[in-house]
């Protein structure tokens, strides 16, 4: 009786030990599947969270891109420019001229401001090479042209200088364009920098904006 008790103590302790192997074995599954759909979760969100982010920085790029394409609004165009190199004096038919026959020699224009006039041929010549010249007549503010000069400073390929021929207070000129503003803080001086600075319109992409004139 003794042994017949002894061997159903034994049977029952094993019964309940493969119950609490089958339960933690369950348990262990449970948390396997759990992980996988969590991590499954976690992967879905960070791939789509990742073409999010693709697709918005490609939407910017595109609409940067278009915006350089367009025409900035009150920009002048002049075609049909000559490219001579002369010793001469030219007479532009626009002030200041943004193309034509030009000195030899070309102004620096690495970022480069100068307080007094300098030569319009020689200007002419760094617009050729795919710079922007921001000129400003005694109608600037003060303030505008202290921006400016910072602005020119930090911007490879572009040059200013003053002009006081020009009938408004600030011009930007790129060669066969030219932007008439009245402050420093128009949005369209960023416009006609990024879209003309070694712009498409360029004729001599890449040349030199430094060896030229120093003044």
């Amino acid at each position: 009786m003794g042994s017949a008790g002894a061997k159903t103590n034994r049977e029952a302790r094993r019964a309940k030990l493969d119950e609490l192997r089958r339960a933690q074995a369950a348990r262990e599954r449970r948390n396997r599947i759990i992980t996988w759909t969590c991590s499954g979760v976690i992967l879905a969100g960070l791939v789509g969270g990742g073409w999010y982010v693709v697709d918005v920085t490609s939407a910017r790029k595109e609409a940067k891109e278009r915006a350089i394409a367009a025409p900035v609004e009150g920009e002048k165009s002049f075609d049909d420019l000559g490219r001579n190199h002369v010793t001469t004096p030219v007479t532009y038919k626009m002030s200041p001229g943004v193309g034509g026959d030009h000195d030899p020699a070309w102004m620096n224009c690495n970022g480069d401001s100068y307080d007094k006039e300098i030569s319009e041929t020689s200007a002419v010549h760094s617009l050729e090479h795919g710079a922007v010249w921001i000129t400003y007549s005694d109608k600037a503010d003060a303030k505008d042209v202290s921006a400016l000069k910072e602005k020119v400073g930090k911007t490879p390929y572009t040059l200013m200088s003053p002009f006081p021929k020009q009938s408004s207070p600030i011009n930007l000129s790129a060669w066969g364009k030219q932007l008439s503003v009245d402050s420093a803080s128009d949005p369209r001086v960023q416009t006609f920098l990024d879209k003309y600075v070694q712009g498409k319109q360029t004729p001599e992409p890449g040349a030199a904006c430094t060896g030229g004139k120093p003044a």
